[in-house]
């Protein structure tokens, strides 16, 4: 008698996956043990951008809400952050999670806002709010007003009793974040909203037509990703322990870099950030001595891939070789006799 069909989404490429992520895992969590402070902070800051790249893949890439306004919620993260430890009482450690929270509920109003724009508008809708959110911010003379503050040093100390704590507990949960970031995506990639964004974005005609609700759908993972981005932006602002709007509301540093990052590794897919983080490290520390130069040579790469590998690099290869180390994709196998 011939078994039913089933449905299948691991493959070998994904158990190859999986055991490079672990092996990976395993050599970032023994980099406090032998390396200084320098290398524990760049491997840091990519992790925040790593993190960050994901969750504007999942909303550009999956959700097809292209945003360059996300810099509006690591601001409010980083905010969050100072308030809550300065003005709260409550442990910076602590107050992470919390300053995710707060820029979850931040976004619930203005996805109400901004989702009534598409395309084009929706993009620069996005920016328009964030400068509000920045102009609004420096207005609070509590949180430093336009020049910023810094945390105490009680607070600081808090942290930690030495400084060597504090970096070891900042390193350890950036790769948190960037972990969390990643395996977020993927399980919700996985679920039932997975196929629902897979739906809308493959032809989000057929999508609704067979009961997918795009506002709702689009709408959660909006929350989502304000709710990781503002965790991201509380811990990057923990770490330079001083924020002022210019910085936490820079569209430079927090939007553009991260679009430059999906767009170069791969649009989504779940490896592209990864791909994209790693070669714009690279090309910061070979170009940084080189003044603009180092960015008219983003600017030149990036034009360049968009027109050779509108995939990205990690498309280019996935294609190429038939990879997919994080696989989402549901296989049916038919009955086997």
């Amino acid at each position: 008698m011939a078994s039913p069909h089933t449905v299948h989404a691991g493959t070998r490429a994904g158990r190859l996956g999986a055991l490079l992520g672990a092996a990976t895992l395993l050599g970032l969590l023994s980099v406090p043990f032998w390396a200084g402070r320098a290398d524990m902070r760049l491997i840091v800051e990519m992790a925040c951008f790593l993190a960050l790249a994901q969750m504007w893949n999942l909303m550009a890439g999956y959700a097809g809400l292209v945003s360059i306004g996300q810099q509006a919620y690591v601001g409010i993260g980083g905010y969050a952050l100072f308030a809550l430890a300065m003005h709260g009482g409550v442990p910076p450690l602590l107050a992470l999670p919390l300053a995710g929270l707060i820029a979850a509920l931040v976004a619930v109003p203005t996805a109400f806002v901004v989702f009534r724009l598409r395309g084009a508008y929706f993009a620069i809708g996005t920016w328009v709010v964030a400068e509000v959110f920045r102009l609004s911010l420096a207005q609070v003379t509590a949180l430093g007003g336009g020049t910023g503050q810094s945390l105490p040093a009680a607070i600081v100390r808090a942290i930690a009793a030495s400084a060597e704590g504090r970096d070891r507990l900042i390193y350890f949960t950036g790769i948190a974040l960037a972990v969390g970031a990643t395996a977020l995506v993927f399980l919700l990639l996985r679920s039932r909203h997975g196929l629902a964004l897979t739906a809308l974005r493959d032809a989000e005609g057929a999508a609704e037509s067979l009961g997918v609700d795009s506002f709702r759908t689009r709408l959660w993972v909006y929350i989502v990703a304000a709710l990781g981005t503002g965790m991201i932006g509380a811990l990057i602002f923990l770490q330079k322990l001083r924020i002022s709007p210019d910085a936490a509301f820079s569209v430079g540093d927090w939007t553009a870099n991260v679009i430059f990052i999906v767009v170069i590794g791969g649009i989504g897919r779940i490896e592209g950030p990864i791909v994209g983080t790693l070669v714009f490290f690279a090309l910061r520390a070979l170009l940084a001595d080189y003044g603009t130069w180092y960015m008219i040579v983003l600017g030149a790469v990036a034009v360049v891939v968009m027109l050779k590998a509108p995939q990205g690099l990690w498309g280019l290869v996935a294609d190429r070789f038939d990879l997919d180390f994080f696989p989402v994709r549901r296989l049916v196998r038919g009955p086997t006799p």
